[in-house]
């Protein structure tokens, strides 16, 4: 039996790791920041994939233009389910803006092996990111 076709995933470690951390929460008022942040990091792995094909293509595709707004939204969900002022303040928070401008450079300058590093990047720094704070996103403290 052949093997089902399966889209490109391109934050693997960070799905996996908002997937884990936002499971079981113990406080239902909780869940509500946990979707959003599990939504978004699916968001961005789809436009992630899209613009890879876009880049690949060489043509300016939509996805091109809209993963640094998916990046954000990811990393917008993040600080508000971490705690703004503690994501903002943290290392993570300020790695993983980093490495989403790494990414937009990439984008800009139609460059793929930069643009798949930096993808790479991202998507380690976000998962550690999500890990370090994962009992925070799943928990009521904050």
């Amino acid at each position: 039996m052949p093997y089902p076709a399966s889209k490109p995933t391109f934050l693997p470690l960070t799905l996996a790791a908002v997937r884990t951390s936002t499971t079981g929460s113990d406080d239902p008022a909780r869940a509500p920041a946990d979707e959003t942040v599990r939504r978004r990091a699916e968001e961005a792995d789809r436009t992630a994939a899209d613009c890879w094909v876009g880049l690949l293509a060489g043509c300016d595709s939509p996805a091109r233009r809209d993963l640094s707004a998916r990046l954000l939204a990811l990393s917008t969900a993040l600080s508000s389910a971490a705690g703004q002022d503690r994501w903002n303040d943290s290392a993570h928070g300020r790695r993983v803006s980093a490495a989403a401008l790494r990414i937009g450079a990439a984008v800009e300058e139609g460059d793929g092996e930069e643009f798949a590093e930096a993808v790479s990047g991202y998507d380690q720094t976000v998962a550690t990111a999500v890990v370090s704070l994962g009992t925070r996103l799943g928990s009521s403290t904050v």
